[in-house]
């Protein structure tokens, strides 16, 4: 598992994580890198988990993120049933709602479900940057909690990865209230005595950073990967101070104690799963085995 310390080469606000998609010379798609400026064919973008030759992570969609997480064939979705309604029956909403699942094809901002990295059985969460940006409603604060009861009735580990604008404005207090929920069911999993660790993908803002995102035993970080409560102009008008270079990115985060780790997407399965050896959790994956080899 390799770790990577460097210093971040952007500041806060330039270039950003989107890019667009065009057709090159050769007349193969391409992505340009907001980082390094070039047009990268998306066969290469493909083949190296849609990471950039110079090491620029673009933003991935959840159910793509744990197709390169999980051993394929073990992934079981749960709480897929659950769609938001409009409780405040906010102007425009269900229109805003229907639209993006038309566009994803998912029904809400986090996927839920539980499967096998390298053998070892684990629960597992992924928010989606394109649901959305993966804003916090009062479903994606359900499906969390009740995936966290489930691992503690099945003793499992949690591995979440977080990706969201923060809560959603359109349920108002509502979607607030799910901080102190999830927040209780990381506790409650906490207190069972069960591992759960947290990676922290771009960009990872607002009342999701304020609870559960920064909660985990472990907390990882992807690449420069922006991090935080408030965004930067905010901070700035507020404090009417100048924020240092780098704030909010993932190294940032590192050198100030924030999170524990920066892991390179490429290497997170395998890193994930020594995490897991490590805190016993594959003894338990291989006694599950075993007793299903038995009864077959």
């Amino acid at each position: 598992m390799a770790l990577h310390f460097r210093k971040p080469k952007n500041t806060l606000e330039f270039g950003g994580r989107t890019a667009y998609e065009a057709e090159g010379d050769s007349g193969e798609a391409v992505r340009k890198c907001p980082n390094c400026h070039k047009e990268i064919p998306l066969s290469v973008l493909q083949e190296n988990e849609q990471v950039c030759p110079c090491g620029h992570h673009f933003r991935l969609r959840a159910r793509a993120r744990l197709r390169l997480l999980l051993d394929k064939g073990s992934f079981r979705e749960l709480y897929g049933n659950l769609i938001s309604e409009n409780p405040l029956a906010f102007e425009g909403y269900d229109e805003k709602l229907e639209k993006v699942r038309a566009d994803t094809g998912e029904t809400e901002a986090v996927i839920t479900g539980v499967g096998r990295i390298k053998g070892i059985f684990t629960a597992v969460f992924a928010m989606d940057p394109y649901f959305m940006m993966g804003s916090m409603g009062s479903i994606v604060g359900e499906k969390i909690t009740r995936l966290f009861e489930y691992a503690i009735r099945q003793h499992l580990p949690v591995i979440g990865f977080t990706a969201s604008g923060g809560a959603r404005m359109q349920e108002g207090l509502l979607s607030l209230m799910q901080m102190a929920k999830t927040s209780a069911a990381v506790k409650w999993h906490s207190d069972a005595g069960l591992l759960y660790v947290t990676v922290l993908t771009d960009p990872t803002t607002g009342g999701v950073t304020a609870s559960f995102a920064m909660e985990g035993d472990l907390i990882l970080s992807e690449p420069d990967a922006l991090v935080g409560f408030a965004g930067a102009r905010v901070i700035e008008q507020t404090t009417r101070k100048r924020l240092p270079q780098g704030f909010q990115r993932a190294d940032f985060l590192l050198e100030h104690g924030f999170c524990d780790a920066i892991m390179d997407r490429r290497e997170q399965r395998e890193g994930l799963a020594q995490i897991l050896l490590m805190h016993g959790c594959g003894v338990e994956a291989k006694k599950s085995a075993e007793e299903s080899a038995e009864k077959v």
